[in-house]
């Protein structure tokens, strides 16, 4: 889906982390997608988007800061809950209790790596983004980089958020038979595509209102999943006395990916510090932030696994009694969540296809070109998702490849270089650690997860 797009000039990283700091900020959203409409009305402000001119548009959207401290910690948190939540009962469950240890381990080395950015940023004034700070460290290659990752990494969470919505359909609609003469698919599949092609026009929007209203609706369905779950273990009659297993080292490798993914969400950072009244605060909004995530991470963990025991399902909602009220919040909830990702993953990549294209052709050429780009990649995130519709394996592998490398490795390497001449010795020890343990994690996590996931293809069952 993100393949790389080599020369455009509104960064990448830059118009994804836009994107999804509009998740957040409806007023930041605004300014976003106003970049794109100036293009071709010359309307809100002055921007050049051209191939030639690589100034960065963020330069237009940050010119006074506005977020407080208490905004910005409201905004990283909310940028940080997502599938993890869902995840990560099974993924305590699986290592064992002392994983947990793991998964604190690495909340705080990405709250490090997190400050990383906001120092990198701080040692350029113009560097806007991500993709910003990959090229002050290495030039178009780092850029490139970055870009490669944060594309690959939107164009697998789809895909993990598409199973997601098949997993958790297939239970809302138990029992429903829909049969058709041609093709021959089941009813879970088929209610996956019909949600799906609900979901599609969704990816045609370019009015602001309508995407900062699915924005929105994410954090909620996020939100209303974790009360349905607590609201199970304190009120819904469940047993919370099931054993966990100490430590099961076999599965550590596959589950850091499950761990890592769930705070995958540095690529946005650069932007709430750019956003910031004081980004002297970052450091602070960081700990905070990543310290509430780990700790809700944990509880829920511990929370999961103490109900449900081995049997907790790689989707807690799909753990949770099937007669109680809650746990149809829930699963609608996580059936919802994905139809309203497409279209604000997709929209950083539509922007800059539609700059890509060459300015003689209409405006109407180009919405066309966008659509039919759009719908293709979306039939193909679905394809592969009732291809390999193994949640936990593709979550971690997704943690693993690329969630790695954007929480640790890039961040301790972009700093590293950008501050060579400078850096202390004990840091660049540290750095260089930190860069080295994330690669071996994220090698390791890779063949762990992609084994188990070529196994149950395989196999043809769920493991």
């Amino acid at each position: 889906m993100k393949k790389s797009m080599g020369e455009l000039v509104c960064p990448q990283s830059e118009c994804l982390s836009r994107q999804n700091h509009q998740v957040l900020s409806e007023k930041l959203s605004e300014e976003w997608l106003s970049c794109d409409a100036c293009v071709e009305e010359n309307k809100g402000f002055k921007c050049d988007c051209s191939i030639r001119d690589h100034k960065s548009i963020a330069d237009s959207l940050h010119d006074e800061p506005n977020s407080s401290f208490a905004h910005s910690v409201i905004n990283m948190v909310g940028m940080l809950i997502g599938l993890g939540q869902l995840s990560t009962p099974y993924a305590l469950e699986n290592g064992g209790w002392t994983s947990a240890f793991l998964l604190v381990g690495l909340g705080g080395i990405c709250t490090y790596t997190a400050d990383l950015l906001g120092k990198c940023l701080d040692k350029n004034p113009k560097s806007r983004s991500y993709t910003d700070i990959g090229q002050d460290a290495y030039g178009s290659k780092g850029k490139f980089l970055a870009a490669s990752f944060i594309y690959l990494q939107s164009f697998m969470a789809l895909v993990s958020y598409t199973i997601a919505l098949h997993d958790n359909i297939s239970v809302v609609f138990e029992g429903t038979q829909i049969r058709l003469p041609w093709p021959r698919i089941s009813t879970p599949q088929l209610l996956t595509i019909i949600a799906v092609l609900v979901a599609l026009p969704s990816l045609w929007l370019r009015d602001l209102s309508s995407i900062s209203f699915l924005s929105s609706g994410g954090i909620l369905m996020s939100l209303v999943i974790f009360i349905s779950v607590t609201s199970t273990a304190i009120f819904g009659g469940v047993i919370t006395n099931h054993s966990i297993p100490v430590v099961n080292f076999h599965k550590i490798p596959a589950i850091s990916g499950v761990y890592l993914f769930s705070y995958a969400g540095h690529i946005i950072f650069p932007n709430l510090y750019k956003s910031m009244k004081d980004p002297a605060k970052f450091a602070k909004v960081c700990v905070v932030s990543f310290a509430s995530v780990t700790a809700l991470y944990t509880a829920l963990g511990f929370l999961g696994a103490k109900m449900f025991g081995s049997e907790v399902s790689s989707q807690i909602t799909l753990s949770l009694p099937r007669h109680l009220i809650v746990t149809k919040i829930a699963l609608w909830a996580t059936v919802l969540t994905p139809m309203t990702k497409y279209a604000l993953e997709f929209a950083p990549f539509a922007t800059q296809l539609e700059l890509s294209l060459p300015s003689s052709l209409s405006k109407k050429i180009k919405m066309m070109v966008r659509c039919t780009v759009g719908s293709i990649l979306l039939l193909l995130i679905l394809a592969l998702a009732l291809s390999v519709p193994y949640f936990e394996h593709v979550l971690s592998l997704t943690g693993s490849v690329v969630g790695v490398g954007i929480c640790i490795v890039l961040p301790c390497a972009f700093y590293t270089k950008i501050s060579w001449s400078k850096i202390s010795k004990p840091l660049l020890i540290l750095n260089m650690a930190l860069t080295a343990f994330g690669a071996l994690l994220g090698a390791f996590g890779t063949i762990s997860s992609a084994k188990s996931l070529l196994k149950s293809i395989q196999g043809g069952h769920r493991t």
